[in-house]
């Protein structure tokens, strides 16, 4: 059996494009699906490190109990899917439940290198406000995690051109395809 536990943003859930093609596409290849749930988390962390700090916290001990009733040794493969915040949550709950994770790392936060990373993929745009390419950069050598940078997208993997943004979230998917397989 293999399971693939989905670790949603704060403002980006699982009907937003990447996690919602990334669960159907790990549905297709046999995985189980689960989604980490967060709660009622505060709003307005965009520059605030305590705000951060709290989202995280939050996140990670509603994780922790939404996910507390997995028998994780019926598995034997585990992916963990990821967006923004959830890839420092997704990070932090491999480690104190001591799993190990394939995983795909939907835009990570600074935050997110401060846990030990499992390897995994990562995707990151040059105009995402939320976390320095440099920042993604060095994190991913650091832990051995594949990086693909789009230039010009944010931090939901997007710009102003719609047709554009279909094209990049193609290309985005190919590649978590092909991992997952």
């Amino acid at each position: 059996m293999k399971l693939a536990v989905l670790f949603p943003g704060m403002g980006y859930h699982m009907d937003k494009p990447l996690l919602y093609y990334a669960k159907d596409l790990a549905a297709v290849c046999g995985y189980e699906i689960m989604v980490a749930d967060y709660g009622e988390l505060p709003r307005g962390v965009k520059g605030s490190p305590e705000k951060m700090k709290d989202a995280f916290e939050k996140a990670l001990k509603n994780s922790l109990e939404s996910l507390a009733e997995v028998k994780w040794e019926n598995y034997k493969e585990l992916l963990f899917i990821s967006k923004s915040i959830g890839t420092a949550v997704s990070s932090a709950v491999a480690d104190k439940l001591q799993l190990k994770t394939k995983n795909i790392y939907f835009t990570p936060v600074g935050e997110t290198f401060l846990f030990p990373l499992q390897k995994g993929i990562a995707f990151h745009g040059t105009a995402d406000t939320w976390a320095d390419t440099k920042t993604v950069q060095t994190g991913c050598e650091t832990y051995g995690i594949s990086l693909y940078i789009t230039e010009g997208v944010n931090h939901s993997m997007e710009n102003d051109d719609t047709i554009a943004n279909i094209r990049v979230l193609e290309q985005i998917m190919k590649q978590v395809k092909q991992y997952i397989e």
